[in-house]
Protein backbone atom coordinates (compact mmCIF):
# COMPACT_ATOMS: atom_id res chain seq x y z
CA UNK A 1 0.00 0.00 0.00
CA UNK A 2 1.70 3.19 -1.21
CA UNK A 3 -0.14 6.43 -0.50
CA UNK A 4 0.47 9.03 -3.22
CA UNK A 5 -2.13 11.72 -2.44
CA UNK A 6 -3.63 12.82 0.87
CA UNK A 7 -6.41 15.26 1.66
CA UNK A 8 -6.61 16.82 5.10
CA UNK A 9 -9.70 18.50 6.50
CA UNK A 10 -8.24 20.96 9.01
CA UNK A 11 -9.92 21.59 12.34
CA UNK A 12 -9.17 22.81 15.85
CA UNK A 13 -8.84 19.42 17.54
CA UNK A 14 -9.72 16.47 15.25
CA UNK A 15 -8.33 16.37 11.69
CA UNK A 16 -9.82 14.03 9.08
CA UNK A 17 -7.34 12.40 6.66
CA UNK A 18 -8.16 10.72 3.33
CA UNK A 19 -5.45 9.02 1.24
CA UNK A 20 -5.40 7.27 -2.13
CA UNK A 21 -2.82 5.19 -4.03
CA UNK A 22 -1.49 5.72 -7.57
CA UNK A 23 -4.68 4.21 -9.06
CA UNK A 24 -6.94 6.55 -7.09
CA UNK A 25 -8.22 3.83 -4.74
CA UNK A 26 -8.92 4.97 -1.19
CA UNK A 27 -6.47 3.29 1.18
CA UNK A 28 -6.61 5.67 4.17
CA UNK A 29 -9.57 7.11 6.05
CA UNK A 30 -8.59 8.20 9.50
CA UNK A 31 -9.32 10.92 12.07
CA UNK A 32 -6.28 12.33 13.86
CA UNK A 33 -6.12 14.38 17.01
CA UNK A 34 -4.11 17.56 16.79
CA UNK A 35 -1.14 16.18 18.71
CA UNK A 36 -1.02 13.09 16.44
CA UNK A 37 -0.78 14.92 13.11
CA UNK A 38 2.94 15.74 13.15
CA UNK A 39 4.07 12.26 14.25
CA UNK A 40 1.78 10.56 11.68
CA UNK A 41 3.08 12.51 8.68
CA UNK A 42 6.68 12.39 9.89
CA UNK A 43 6.65 8.60 9.35
CA UNK A 44 4.59 8.69 6.12
CA UNK A 45 6.59 8.44 2.85
CA UNK A 46 6.69 11.71 0.88
CA UNK A 47 3.45 12.32 -1.01
CA UNK A 48 1.17 15.07 -2.33
CA UNK A 49 -0.93 16.68 0.41
CA UNK A 50 -3.90 18.95 -0.23
CA UNK A 51 -5.55 21.31 2.25
CA UNK A 52 -8.04 24.14 2.12
CA UNK A 53 -6.55 27.62 2.58
CA UNK A 54 -8.23 28.34 5.90
CA UNK A 55 -7.16 29.04 9.48
CA UNK A 56 -3.75 27.50 10.40
CA UNK A 57 -3.33 26.13 6.84
CA UNK A 58 -0.02 27.94 6.21
CA UNK A 59 1.36 26.72 9.55
CA UNK A 60 0.59 23.09 8.74
CA UNK A 61 1.82 23.50 5.16
CA UNK A 62 5.23 24.67 6.37
CA UNK A 63 5.36 21.91 8.97
CA UNK A 64 4.47 19.12 6.54
CA UNK A 65 6.87 20.42 3.88
CA UNK A 66 9.64 20.09 6.47
CA UNK A 67 8.86 16.34 6.52
CA UNK A 68 9.49 16.14 2.74
CA UNK A 69 5.88 16.23 1.54
CA UNK A 70 4.56 18.38 -1.33
CA UNK A 71 1.78 20.55 0.08
CA UNK A 72 -0.83 22.41 -1.99
CA UNK A 73 -3.39 24.86 -0.63
CA UNK A 74 -6.69 25.52 -2.40
CA UNK A 75 -9.46 28.05 -1.94
CA UNK A 76 -12.48 26.38 -0.24
CA UNK A 77 -14.86 27.44 -3.05
CA UNK A 78 -12.79 25.41 -5.53
CA UNK A 79 -13.05 22.29 -3.35
CA UNK A 80 -16.78 22.42 -2.67
CA UNK A 81 -17.87 21.07 -6.12
CA UNK A 82 -16.01 17.81 -5.38
CA UNK A 83 -18.15 17.03 -2.30
CA UNK A 84 -20.42 14.27 -3.58
CA UNK A 85 -22.57 13.59 -0.48
CA UNK A 86 -23.81 15.50 2.52
CA UNK A 87 -21.19 17.64 4.18
CA UNK A 88 -19.12 15.97 6.89
CA UNK A 89 -15.44 15.77 7.77
CA UNK A 90 -14.83 12.51 5.88
CA UNK A 91 -16.56 13.80 2.74
CA UNK A 92 -14.62 17.05 2.93
CA UNK A 93 -11.28 15.25 3.24
CA UNK A 94 -12.16 13.04 0.26
CA UNK A 95 -13.13 16.09 -1.81
CA UNK A 96 -9.84 17.81 -0.93
CA UNK A 97 -7.91 14.69 -1.91
CA UNK A 98 -9.68 14.56 -5.26
CA UNK A 99 -9.40 18.30 -5.96
CA UNK A 100 -5.65 18.54 -5.28
CA UNK A 101 -4.97 16.01 -8.07
CA UNK A 102 -6.81 17.98 -10.76
CA UNK A 103 -4.38 19.31 -13.40
CA UNK A 104 -6.26 22.61 -13.80
CA UNK A 105 -6.70 23.35 -10.10
CA UNK A 106 -5.61 26.78 -8.84
CA UNK A 107 -3.47 26.82 -5.73
CA UNK A 108 -2.73 29.39 -3.03
CA UNK A 109 0.97 30.23 -2.48
CA UNK A 110 2.22 29.13 0.93
CA UNK A 111 3.31 32.06 3.11
CA UNK A 112 6.36 31.95 5.35
CA UNK A 113 6.40 33.15 8.94
CA UNK A 114 7.72 36.62 8.07
CA UNK A 115 4.97 37.21 5.52
CA UNK A 116 2.31 36.21 8.01
CA UNK A 117 3.82 38.51 10.64
CA UNK A 118 3.70 41.61 8.43
CA UNK A 119 0.17 40.71 7.28
CA UNK A 120 -0.85 40.42 10.94
CA UNK A 121 0.39 43.99 11.45
CA UNK A 122 -1.69 45.13 8.48
CA UNK A 123 -4.80 43.39 9.81
CA UNK A 124 -4.29 44.87 13.28
CA UNK A 125 -3.78 48.34 11.80
CA UNK A 126 -6.89 47.94 9.67
CA UNK A 127 -8.88 47.02 12.79
CA UNK A 128 -7.60 50.05 14.70
CA UNK A 129 -8.41 52.35 11.75
CA UNK A 130 -11.95 50.99 11.61
CA UNK A 131 -12.38 51.40 15.37
CA UNK A 132 -10.95 54.94 15.19
CA UNK A 133 -13.44 55.91 12.48
CA UNK A 134 -16.32 54.43 14.47
CA UNK A 135 -15.23 56.27 17.61
CA UNK A 136 -14.97 59.58 15.75
CA UNK A 137 -18.42 59.11 14.26
CA UNK A 138 -19.85 58.30 17.69
CA UNK A 139 -18.42 61.50 19.20
CA UNK A 140 -19.73 63.55 16.29
CA UNK A 141 -23.21 61.98 16.60
CA UNK A 142 -23.44 62.49 20.37
CA UNK A 143 -22.46 66.15 20.06
CA UNK A 144 -25.03 66.66 17.31
CA UNK A 145 -27.75 65.72 19.82
CA UNK A 146 -26.77 68.86 21.76
CA UNK A 147 -26.69 71.05 18.67
CA UNK A 148 -22.89 71.01 18.27
CA UNK A 149 -21.92 70.10 14.71
CA UNK A 150 -18.37 69.04 13.87
CA UNK A 151 -17.36 68.66 10.18
CA UNK A 152 -16.33 65.26 8.90
CA UNK A 153 -12.74 64.27 9.47
CA UNK A 154 -10.91 63.02 12.55
CA UNK A 155 -8.69 66.12 12.53
CA UNK A 156 -11.67 68.39 13.20
CA UNK A 157 -12.61 66.39 16.30
CA UNK A 158 -9.08 66.59 17.71
CA UNK A 159 -9.04 70.37 17.19
CA UNK A 160 -12.51 71.25 18.46
CA UNK A 161 -13.08 68.77 21.29
CA UNK A 162 -10.81 70.54 23.85
CA UNK A 163 -12.61 73.87 23.23
CA UNK A 164 -16.02 72.20 23.55
CA UNK A 165 -15.05 70.65 26.89
CA UNK A 166 -13.76 73.98 28.24
CA UNK A 167 -16.74 76.02 27.06
CA UNK A 168 -19.00 76.43 30.08
CA UNK A 169 -21.81 78.13 28.16
CA UNK A 170 -22.65 75.40 25.64
CA UNK A 171 -25.16 73.74 27.97
CA UNK A 172 -23.46 70.32 28.21
CA UNK A 173 -24.16 68.43 31.48
CA UNK A 174 -21.21 67.49 33.66
CA UNK A 175 -21.75 63.74 33.18
CA UNK A 176 -21.73 64.21 29.41
CA UNK A 177 -18.50 66.23 29.57
CA UNK A 178 -16.85 63.38 31.47
CA UNK A 179 -18.08 60.94 28.83
CA UNK A 180 -16.69 63.12 26.03
CA UNK A 181 -13.34 63.27 27.79
CA UNK A 182 -13.28 59.47 28.03
CA UNK A 183 -14.23 59.02 24.38
CA UNK A 184 -11.66 61.62 23.30
CA UNK A 185 -8.90 59.82 25.23
CA UNK A 186 -9.95 56.55 23.60
CA UNK A 187 -9.78 58.19 20.16
CA UNK A 188 -6.26 59.44 20.90
CA UNK A 189 -5.19 55.95 22.02
CA UNK A 190 -6.54 54.38 18.83
CA UNK A 191 -4.72 57.00 16.77
CA UNK A 192 -1.50 56.28 18.67
CA UNK A 193 -1.83 52.53 18.00
CA UNK A 194 -2.34 53.18 14.27
CA UNK A 195 0.73 55.41 14.17
CA UNK A 196 2.96 52.89 15.97
CA UNK A 197 1.91 50.05 13.66
CA UNK A 198 2.55 52.23 10.61
CA UNK A 199 6.06 52.90 11.90
CA UNK A 200 6.71 49.16 12.30
CA UNK A 201 5.40 48.47 8.79
CA UNK A 202 7.61 51.20 7.33
CA UNK A 203 10.66 49.79 9.15
CA UNK A 204 9.98 46.39 7.58
CA UNK A 205 9.42 48.08 4.21
CA UNK A 206 12.82 49.83 4.30
CA UNK A 207 14.56 46.51 5.03
CA UNK A 208 12.79 44.58 2.25
CA UNK A 209 14.22 44.94 -1.26
CA UNK A 210 11.06 43.86 -3.09
CA UNK A 211 8.85 46.21 -1.09
CA UNK A 212 11.10 49.19 -1.80
CA UNK A 213 11.03 48.27 -5.49
CA UNK A 214 7.22 48.35 -5.61
CA UNK A 215 7.08 51.69 -3.79
CA UNK A 216 8.68 53.31 -6.86
CA UNK A 217 5.41 52.82 -8.77
CA UNK A 218 3.18 55.94 -8.67
CA UNK A 219 0.17 55.17 -6.49
CA UNK A 220 1.94 52.58 -4.34
CA UNK A 221 3.49 53.59 -1.03
CA UNK A 222 5.10 51.67 1.86
CA UNK A 223 1.77 50.39 3.22
CA UNK A 224 0.54 49.06 -0.14
CA UNK A 225 3.96 47.74 -1.18
CA UNK A 226 4.53 45.79 2.03
CA UNK A 227 1.00 44.33 1.92
CA UNK A 228 1.49 43.23 -1.71
CA UNK A 229 4.86 41.59 -1.07
CA UNK A 230 3.55 39.73 1.98
CA UNK A 231 0.33 38.61 0.25
CA UNK A 232 1.58 37.73 -3.23
CA UNK A 233 4.69 35.83 -2.11
CA UNK A 234 6.16 34.18 -5.20
CA UNK A 235 4.85 36.17 -8.17
CA UNK A 236 5.87 33.35 -10.52
CA UNK A 237 2.94 31.33 -9.22
CA UNK A 238 0.87 33.60 -11.52
CA UNK A 239 1.37 33.06 -15.25
CA UNK A 240 1.06 36.75 -16.12
CA UNK A 241 0.07 40.13 -14.77
CA UNK A 242 -3.58 39.68 -15.70
CA UNK A 243 -3.83 36.65 -13.42
CA UNK A 244 -2.57 38.76 -10.53
CA UNK A 245 -5.05 41.55 -11.25
CA UNK A 246 -7.82 38.94 -11.57
CA UNK A 247 -6.72 37.46 -8.23
CA UNK A 248 -7.20 40.93 -6.74
CA UNK A 249 -10.65 41.30 -8.32
CA UNK A 250 -9.68 44.20 -10.62
CA UNK A 251 -10.82 42.65 -13.93
CA UNK A 252 -14.36 42.63 -15.39
CA UNK A 253 -16.76 39.94 -14.24
CA UNK A 254 -18.02 37.79 -17.10
CA UNK A 255 -21.50 36.41 -17.69
CA UNK A 256 -20.97 35.01 -21.19
CA UNK A 257 -22.86 32.26 -22.99
CA UNK A 258 -23.58 31.09 -26.52
CA UNK A 259 -20.50 32.79 -27.92
CA UNK A 260 -21.67 36.20 -26.69
CA UNK A 261 -19.35 38.10 -24.40
CA UNK A 262 -20.99 39.98 -21.52
CA UNK A 263 -18.58 41.97 -19.34
CA UNK A 264 -19.91 43.49 -16.12
CA UNK A 265 -18.24 45.52 -13.38
CA UNK A 266 -15.08 44.34 -11.64
CA UNK A 267 -15.36 40.90 -10.07
CA UNK A 268 -14.25 42.05 -6.56
CA UNK A 269 -12.71 38.64 -5.96
CA UNK A 270 -9.72 38.21 -3.71
CA UNK A 271 -8.42 40.44 -0.94
CA UNK A 272 -10.60 43.51 -0.39
CA UNK A 273 -7.84 45.22 1.61
CA UNK A 274 -5.27 45.04 -1.21
CA UNK A 275 -7.79 46.10 -3.83
CA UNK A 276 -8.83 49.09 -1.72
CA UNK A 277 -5.22 50.21 -1.22
CA UNK A 278 -4.50 50.02 -4.96
CA UNK A 279 -7.63 51.97 -5.91
CA UNK A 280 -7.04 54.68 -3.29
CA UNK A 281 -3.46 55.00 -4.55
CA UNK A 282 -4.73 55.35 -8.11
CA UNK A 283 -7.10 58.13 -7.04
CA UNK A 284 -4.16 59.99 -5.50
CA UNK A 285 -2.22 59.65 -8.77
CA UNK A 286 -5.15 61.11 -10.72
CA UNK A 287 -5.38 64.13 -8.41
CA UNK A 288 -1.66 64.87 -8.75
CA UNK A 289 -1.47 64.14 -12.49
CA UNK A 290 -4.18 66.67 -13.34
CA UNK A 291 -1.89 69.49 -12.14
CA UNK A 292 1.06 68.49 -14.35
CA UNK A 293 1.75 69.74 -17.87
CA UNK A 294 2.47 66.24 -19.18
CA UNK A 295 -1.03 65.08 -18.20
CA UNK A 296 -2.84 66.45 -21.27
CA UNK A 297 -1.58 63.86 -23.79
CA UNK A 298 -1.19 60.94 -21.39
CA UNK A 299 -3.01 57.62 -21.43
CA UNK A 300 -4.71 58.55 -18.17
CA UNK A 301 -6.07 61.84 -19.56
CA UNK A 302 -7.48 60.09 -22.61
CA UNK A 303 -9.16 57.51 -20.38
CA UNK A 304 -10.73 60.16 -18.13
CA UNK A 305 -11.96 61.93 -21.27
CA UNK A 306 -13.98 58.81 -22.16
CA UNK A 307 -15.01 57.55 -18.70
CA UNK A 308 -15.50 58.95 -15.21
CA UNK A 309 -12.70 59.17 -12.67
CA UNK A 310 -13.81 56.16 -10.64
CA UNK A 311 -13.52 53.91 -13.69
CA UNK A 312 -10.14 55.47 -14.49
CA UNK A 313 -8.95 54.82 -10.92
CA UNK A 314 -9.84 51.12 -11.19
CA UNK A 315 -8.17 50.89 -14.61
CA UNK A 316 -5.00 52.48 -13.21
CA UNK A 317 -5.08 50.11 -10.21
CA UNK A 318 -5.37 47.21 -12.66
CA UNK A 319 -2.38 48.53 -14.61
CA UNK A 320 -0.34 48.95 -11.41
CA UNK A 321 -1.15 45.37 -10.38
CA UNK A 322 0.26 44.12 -13.69
CA UNK A 323 3.38 46.24 -13.20
CA UNK A 324 3.76 44.76 -9.72
CA UNK A 325 3.73 41.25 -11.20
CA UNK A 326 6.33 42.19 -13.82
CA UNK A 327 8.69 43.71 -11.26
CA UNK A 328 8.41 40.76 -8.87
CA UNK A 329 8.42 37.97 -11.46
CA UNK A 330 11.33 39.32 -13.52
CA UNK A 331 13.15 41.01 -10.60
CA UNK A 332 13.30 44.36 -12.38
CA UNK A 333 13.27 47.95 -11.16
CA UNK A 334 10.47 50.31 -12.09
CA UNK A 335 11.12 52.36 -15.23
CA UNK A 336 8.64 55.18 -16.04
CA UNK A 337 7.44 54.98 -19.63
CA UNK A 338 8.85 51.46 -20.13
CA UNK A 339 7.70 49.73 -23.31
CA UNK A 340 8.37 46.01 -23.85
CA UNK A 341 10.50 45.20 -26.88
CA UNK A 342 8.82 43.47 -29.81
CA UNK A 343 9.32 39.72 -29.97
Amino acid sequence: MKITTVGIDLAKNVFQVHGVDERGKAVLRKPLKREQVASFFATLPPCLIGMEACGSAHHWARKLEAFGHTVKLMAPQFVKPYVKTNKNDAADAEAICEAVGRPNMRFVPIKNGEQQAILAMHRARQGFVKARTAQANQIRGLLAEYGIIIPQGIGHIAKRLPDILEDGENGLPGAFRQLLQRLGDHLKELDRQVGELEVQIQVWHRENKASKKLAQIPGIGPITASALVASVGDAKSFENGRQLSAWLGLVPKQHSSGGKQWLLGISKHGDTYLRTLLIHGARAVIRVAERKASYAQSWLAQLIGRRNKNVAAVALANKNARIVWALLAYERDYQPGYEPSAA
